[in-house]
């Protein structure tokens, strides 16, 4: 590993597909308050949604496809809203699989093609992705003597723009410099529309705020833009302080990365480098869970379940996987035991009143009650 190993970026690669967007914007390509279906000639497709609600995970649209083998916008006419567009955030990788249709519909090129035209090639930046042969391989967790072993990448096609890039920490550097306006790829305009905090989107539990295609993370006075991403044993972040004009960015080929994430930013905040902390919501006092809160929340087709626990108390069903001792506080957040690390850890929150929950949020995704 060295500061220009490409390492699969994950979720950063949607502050690209972002900016490529915004970039077609400011060219007048693209219009952001423009309904989608028109964009693609199909005006009954995901109706209401535009490309302002794509970019802020606003569109409700379900996180992932149902079938991944399947195309894009077949995917979209089948999907199963989580809530009208424009009202609450739910992250969405379909919502950017639906943004890479966009780009490749105004600019007559794949996704890659134009993620490399407008973004990459301006920026001297050589494109990798999660499968090229120069890719450093992500890692699992060590459980063994053996220790962390190599895992293969494995991403649909169509969700490459929501998580394909493999870049190195320099990249991430060039890309978070255009969002400090260099080197102008953007106008002083669209980039303040990307950066700007969009109302209705509250990302509980991923970031403080959400603009167009990029997180805001905040600390005291502090505003840091950024993005997370993970792809298969990777963990790499992107943070830029427009305010002191710096970037931060980080790559690292593990699963356990985000820990040492957390490490650099406390060691960068002795040096006077003031980035935010990711603390989790304090967990306030315990209440039981009510019978009418246990029941089953989909997410198009993530299951989330709430049941009772085999020795008491509840546990939460995540997509087949089973978190034990699922505890909820009186401000509707619930808590439930770390697979790895065997403690409590924040993981959603419940919607709606006590009792009569309609939905949860977990990992900024919002699943309706089924």
């Amino acid at each position: 590993m060295s500061p220009s190993s490409a390492v699969p970026i994950g979720s950063v690669t949607k502050v690209a597909t972002a900016t490529v967007v915004m970039a077609l914007i400011a060219d007048d390509d693209l219009e952001l308050d423009q309904p989608v279906g028109e964009i693609l000639g199909d005006p009954g497709l995901a109706e209401g949604v535009t490309p302002r609600h794509l970019l802020s995970h606003t569109s409700g649209l379900p996180s992932d496809p149902a079938d991944v083998t399947g195309a894009c916008l077949r995917e979209i006419r089948a999907a199963v809203s989580v809530c009208p567009p424009g009202t609450a955030f739910s992250y969405s990788n379909l919502g950017y699989a639906l943004a890479g249709s966009l780009i490749e519909a105004v600019t007559g090129m794949t996704w890659r093609e134009a993620v490399e035209a407008i973004l990459l090639r301006p920026l001297k930046i050589e494109p990798a992705y999660a499968e090229s042969p120069r890719t450093v391989p992500g890692h699992g967790r060590a459980t063994g003597p053996a220790g962390a072993r190599p895992v293969e990448q494995a991403l649909p096609p169509m969700l490459e723009p929501a998580g394909a890039l493999a870049l190195s920490a320099a990249d991430l550097v060039e890309l978070g410099r255009v969002h400090l306006g260099k080197p102008g790829l953007l106008d002083v305009v669209t980039a303040a529309d990307m950066h700007s905090r969009v109302p209705d989107a509250e990302p509980y539990g991923l970031a403080d705020g959400w603009g167009l295609g990029i997180a805001h993370y905040e600390d005291d006075d502090e505003v840091w833009l950024g993005h997370d991403g993970t792809a298969d044993g990777t963990s790499c972040q992107l943070r830029i302080d427009q305010a002191g004009a710096c970037v931060v960015a980080f790559t690292a080929n593990g699963a356990a990365g985000t820990d040492m994430w957390h490490d650099l930013v406390a060691e960068l905040r002795a040096l006077g480098i003031a980035l935010p902390r990711r603390r989790p919501p304090a967990p306030a006092g315990p209440v039981p869970i009510a019978a009418g809160d246990f029941g089953t929340y989909r997410n198009g087709a993530l299951d989330y379940t709430i049941r009772p626990g085999e020795h008491g108390g509840a546990e939460l069903v995540a997509d087949g996987e089973v978190f034990p001792e699922l505890t909820l506080h009186d401000d509707a957040s619930f808590t439930v035991l770390d697979p790895v690390s065997g403690r409590p850890t924040p993981c959603g929150r419940l919607r709606g009143t006590p009792g009569e929950a309609t939905a949860i949020e977990i990992g900024g995704r919002l699943a309706r009650r089924h």
